[in-house]
This record gives structure tokens, C-alpha cells and sequence, in this order.
């Protein structure tokens, strides 16, 4: 696994959220998890891009976070769940609200993100 080399911010809240939510997949997962979708496989198939793999180190470090806790059930096959912490559900208000926001400018976002994928305008002096 990855060891860190530099020590965050630790004075700054905005760097220690970043610390703990930045991850492509971190805040998809608090919400599903919020949601009711606590098996990995759940949230492997409501986000579907992201590999198994990945999902797997980010709940790792969610839970390394405790913002979420994992269950272990003693029974065959092995069953695993994930649930939200007390710490983890004071989240879900601020992910909330960032969804709003997302819903409310969705038109203008599309436009700005699909602009990194749309082919450039060939320049005539540059060719």
C-alpha cells in the first residue's frame, strides 16, 4: 500500500475534509451507504465504473476514518457490511447539500465538464 511521505494540513479544515473525502468514489459511497446499500457488492453495482478494487481501498479508508464501520457476519459465505458511523452520518446533511447544488446548476455544469471532451476548435494559424 501507499505510504505517505508529506504530513497534511492539520490546521486547516478545509484539508483535513480533504484528507478523509477525497477519492473519486468517497462521497457516492457515504450516500448509497446512507441510502441502505451497505454490502460492496451493492455499491459495486450502483456505481458500476469504479472497480472492485478501488471500492474496496476507499471503504478501507473510510473506515480507517470512522466514517464508516464494517460488520463481519459469522456465517458461510462470508458476509460484510458497512454501516455509517455516528461521526459519518454528520455528513450526510453538507453531501446533501452539495447534491442540491449539483441539481439546482446541472445545465451550466454539464456544459463546463463536457468542454474538457468535446474536440478543440482547429486554430488555422496553428496548423
Amino acid at each position: 500500500m501507499y505510504e505517505r511521505k508529506l504530513i497534511p494540513n492539520l490546521k486547516c479544515g478545509l484539508d483535513l475534509v480533504g484528507e478523509v473525502l477525497y477519492g473519486k468514489w468517497k462521497i457516492r459511497m457515504l450516500w448509497f451507504i446512507h441510502e441502505g446499500n451497505l454490502r460492496p457488492s451493492e455499491l459495486q453495482r450502483k456505481i458500476p465504473d469504479a472497480t472492485r478494487r478501488v471500492l474496496n481501498v476507499q471503504l478501507k479508508e473510510l473506515e480507517d476514518h470512522e466514517l464508516v464501520t464494517r460488520i463481519i457476519y459469522p456465517v458461510m459465505p462470508p458476509k460484510v457490511e458497512y454501516r455509517l458511523t455516528d461521526f459519518g452520518k454528520t455528513l450526510i446533511p453538507l453531501i446533501s447539500a452539495i447534491g442540491l447544488w449539483g441539481d439546482e446548476h446541472q445545465e451550466r455544469l454539464r456544459k463546463v465538464i463536457m468542454k474538457q471532451y468535446a474536440p478543440s476548435p482547429i486554430d488555422p494559424e496553428n496548423v
